[in-house]
């Protein structure tokens, strides 16, 4: 007998595409289902009109591979940043938080992800190639890691550091000031800038 497929309303699609956001669970992504239908449709609209947007014209930085518009992000295209100095960070926030704090002229590097102690240390979901291509032929002099004090923070710098190794560039990372466990985006911009400042060495 044939298994007869069961139609999904269109509000249960919304709320199950509202699922896919961090931090969201079906609850919540019913309440925020309810409230864009009943209470703010006008707002619906620009989501769906943003959306389309940011997916057609938000491409990956040739250089950081950060989120940009074009093939090279505002950074990598500023003259007055110190090209041998690089700094590998997590996700784009965190370059935001960096950039807040003043305290670092040089380039990125964004991993966009980091690994998962949890999940075998599956590499797959980082840009390492990315970041080999970015490290050859240049003048870098230093490479800061600049991951979070979590577990899976430190595998990943645990991994950086071991494909570093190859590389003359001295390599630090962030000093151990930041809070333990502590994330770049939460941590307030004293106590990144004297993490930076306080950086030590790995290689």
């Amino acid at each position: 007998m044939a298994k007869q497929t069961v139609a999904v309303d269109a509000l249960t699609r919304l709320t199950r595409a509202l699922e896919i956001l961090p931090n969201v669970g079906p609850k919540t992504a019913q309440r925020m289902a309810y409230e864009l239908l009943q209470h703010n449709r006008q707002g619906a609209e620009e989501l769906i009109v943003s959306l389309q947007s940011a997916l057609l014209q938000v491409q990956h930085c040739r250089l950081c591979n950060t989120f940009c518009e074009g093939t090279e992000c505002t950074l990598c295209a500023d003259p007055g940043r110190d090209p041998k100095r690089l700094m590998i960070v997590h996700m784009p926030v965190d370059v935001a938080s960096m950039e807040q704090a003043h305290c670092h002229d040089g380039l990125y590097f964004v991993l966009m992800g980091q690994v998962s102690s949890a999940q075998n240390m599956d590499l797959n979901h980082i840009a390492l190639d990315k970041l080999v291509n970015r490290l050859q032929n240049n003048d870098i002099e230093e490479i800061i890691i600049a991951t979070n004090f979590t577990a899976d923070g430190d595998a990943t710098a645990y991994v950086l550091a071991q494909l570093l190794k190859n590389f003359p560039a001295k390599v630090t990372r962030l000093a151990r000031g930041m809070p333990l466990g502590g994330e770049l985006e939460y941590v307030d911009a004293g106590t990144l800038a004297q993490a930076v400042y306080e950086r030590r060495q790995v290689k």
